[in-house]
């Protein structure tokens, strides 16, 4: 008997990619539906997510817009591993977020 939820990204939408951008201080994350902004600031291992705006579309799944909007407020730290991964954590023990690098995208034009 646990006490957590894990929401993964629906696989099965494969025209639709889920990811979080942290670019300059801002943070734009894309669920299957929505879409989340806000600013942050680190500080060391700490984090701080500023209030976000979210789109507020009507989903047949709205699981994982519903676990941001608990979490997010609450992300308190971040720990990068291998460059590759970041775990954002909760203040809550049993609520991070779990990241892995994507490769960049590079869009060229012809």
């Amino acid at each position: 008997d646990s006490d957590y939820v894990r929401v993964r990204p629906d696989e099965r939408l494969s025209s639709v990619h889920q990811y979080i951008v942290f670019e300059d201080d801002t943070y734009f994350i894309r669920t299957n539906c929505n879409s989340i902004s806000g600013t942050y600031t680190v500080k060391g291992d700490s984090i701080i997510l500023g209030d976000g705006v979210m789109t507020e579309m009507a989903c047949d799944d709205m699981s994982v817009e519903e676990a941001l909007r608990r979490i997010l407020p609450n992300i308190a730290t971040v720990y990068i591993q291998n460059d590759s991964i970041a775990r954002l954590d909760s203040r809550n023990p049993s609520e991070y977020i779990v990241l892995r690098k994507a490769p960049i995208e590079i869009k060229r034009k012809n």
